[in-house]
């Protein structure tokens, strides 16, 4: 059981992170490149009046970051194959609790775990574009983990609680995080237009579900797959 789910995660993970570069190059990556233009912007004017004012300065180390081209799509494959392979673990453990009877069953797996990981945290935190103010990171991941945790508990009482008490209890936790409501920052601002705001968030969400459907297609599939010389157990 170990071996099949190790392997049910390795394949899963390793396509569906395939397929979430591949969106992500063509459709979000853009985005992002076109709102780091107006985040550098304001800080090479700065940089340009600190030099014409002829002041004494050093320039200090910035952190390294993988240039744009085959750099960064390495580093974003690199990155989405963790993620990917982490939440197919995670898939292939719970299936072993409940086992999918069909293969489209990965379907409903792969939509539970979009609106517990991506759709519920960004109706608080939606996803941003560099340039845009945000509250204080701690805080942010603490409230995005809460309220992972609380939709993940609340769709597992609706879903297989036996008791209409028990789903009454699932659709109390699941608004909880959004009552206290997520972190904000002081002030709102950003750099990039309102419009590019808009696009990124779109392309963000229907990215990540594809990516959590395939992962909950795929990893069912191979779950389900008969035992043999090839692929055991």
């Amino acid at each position: 059981m170990i071996k099949r789910i190790a392997r049910t995660a390795g394949f899963t993970g390793l396509l569906a992170a395939l397929l979430l570069t591949l969106l992500q190059s063509f459709w979000v990556a853009p985005l992002i490149l076109q709102a780091e233009t107006y985040e550098k912007a304001p800080a090479a004017a700065t940089q340009e009046h600190t030099h014409d004012a002829g002041a004494g300065h050093q320039h200090d180390e910035q952190a390294w970051e993988p240039e744009d081209g085959w750099q960064r799509v390495l580093s974003t494959t690199g990155g989405n194959l963790v993620v990917a392979v982490g939440f197919a673990l995670m898939l292939a453990g719970l299936y072993t609790l409940r086992a999918p009877n069909r293969t489209s069953q990965g379907l409903l797996w792969g939509l539970a775990g979009y609106a517990t990981f991506c759709l519920a945290p960004t109706l608080g935190l939606p996803p941003e574009l560099p340039g845009t103010a945000a509250a204080d990171l701690l805080q942010r991941q603490i409230w995005w983990a809460g309220t992972a945790a609380s939709t993940a508990v609340a769709i597992a009482l609706v879903v297989f609680g036996k008791h209409w008490a028990l789903k009454l209890l699932g659709v109390a936790i699941v608004v909880v995080p959004h009552l206290i409501g997520a972190p904000q920052p002081e002030i709102h601002s950003s750099l990039a237009p309102q419009a590019l705001e808009a696009q990124f968030k779109i392309a963000s969400q229907l990215t990540n579900m594809a990516f959590w459907l395939a992962l909950g297609l795929i990893s069912a599939w191979l779950f389900r797959r008969k035992t043999d010389d090839r692929y055991p157990a």
